[in-house]
């Protein structure tokens, strides 16, 4: 009987690439700039460019686009020097990058030049992938991720690590005041904790966040949610006005209610035993047990049901379901608020 051929899927070629974060970015054959977030994509060049500076001060720097970008340029760019001296070739634009210039940089990967650092800035799409797919193969590049900082907690962290940096302390209640107050720009976040910084001494506070950025303020989903869940009624009804005001749409904040409602019923039903082992039973993180187990102290079984229910009611107005769904948002929060014992 004849051996049966097993067919065999072509071995992923192994990425060669490693990761750095923006202000830890060094000179590298290829240096990958990866992600749509200008901020780090700009903190990255600027620690390369610094850290380029300090090794040689005359060292060459061009920078250029792909989307116009002409056959045979590349070479011209990143040629040897006479007396090899290093450059540093910003290309930008890489997922507009015209046919031509994907070619060139391509053949380029196989041989990067020894003197040369070779920038690209990729924003995100498909257009280009191959060249990251390439690039990531070769020895010693260098991938910096720039995509966008979506989540409160990543900001608040973002912020955490800057002030360790500056080898400075910030309460944590001050980091996430102040990603309520700028958290939609992550350059105007940063600018504000270099300003903090300037402008204090010792550990920095909540107040003294609020001293300078009271006045702006970006309430979002799961703020709202907290307060109306730790019965702060009024707060919760000032914030979702303000979120309203500001353009949260009012199925996020719904979201965010919804939420952390499902995780307090979760919770309740998972009934006692150690934290630890109930989060590892509903794959949630122990710290949201313990602060479910806090929350539903003061609730009753009634309570709950009756702000489940109406945040349901906001759900189906805000997605259009019919009546006014800034009152039945309203109207949830309150309700919600009110079953705090």
């Amino acid at each position: 009987m004849p051996a049966k051929t097993v067919s065999k899927s072509p071995a992923k070629k192994a990425s060669a690439a490693a990761t750095t974060a923006p202000q830890d970015l060094g000179p590298a054959p290829v240096v990958l700039l990866v992600g749509s977030e200008e901020h780090l994509a700009d903190r990255a060049f600027s620690t390369l460019n610094a850290r380029m500076r300090e090794l040689d001060p005359t060292f060459e720097r061009t920078d250029v686009s792909a989307a116009g970008y002409q056959k045979g340029q590349l070479s011209t760019w990143t040629s040897p020097s006479l007396f090899d001296e290093r450059s540093l070739v910003l290309v930008d634009g890489v997922d507009a990058a015209s046919e031509a210039f994907v070619e060139d940089v391509l053949e380029y990967l196989t041989a990067p030049v020894e003197t040369v650092v070779l920038v690209l800035r990729h924003r995100g799409g498909n257009r280009a992938k191959k060249v990251l797919d390439a690039a990531r193969a070769v020895a010693g590049v260098v991938e910096v991720s720039c995509q966008p900082l979506k989540r409160d907690q990543e900001k608040v962290d973002f912020v955490l690590a800057d002030v360790r940096r500056a080898r400075r302390r910030i309460d944590v209640e001050a980091a996430r005041a102040l990603v309520a107050a700028l958290g939609s720009d992550l350059g105007e976040l940063a600018a504000a904790v270099d300003q903090l910084l300037t402008d204090t001494d010792g550990t920095v506070t909540e107040g003294a966040v609020h001293r300078y950025h009271g006045g702006r303020r970006e309430a979002s989903g799961f703020e709202v949610a907290d307060a109306a869940i730790e019965g702060r009624t009024g707060q919760a009804l000032v914030l979702v006005r303000h979120a309203a005001a500001t353009g949260v749409p009012g199925v996020v904040v719904v979201a965010a209610l919804a939420a952390r409602l499902r995780q307090l019923a979760k919770v309740a039903a998972a009934g006692r035993g150690r934290s630890a082992d109930v989060a590892h039973d509903l794959g949630m993180a122990p710290w949201l047990i313990d602060r479910a187990r806090r929350d539903l102290q003061h609730l009753s079984p009634e309570g709950l049901s009756d702000a489940i229910l109406a945040v349901a009611a906001a759900d189906h107005a805000v997605k259009g379901g019919g009546g006014d769904a800034q009152h039945a948002l309203e109207k949830a929060v309150r309700t919600v608020g009110e079953a705090r014992t």
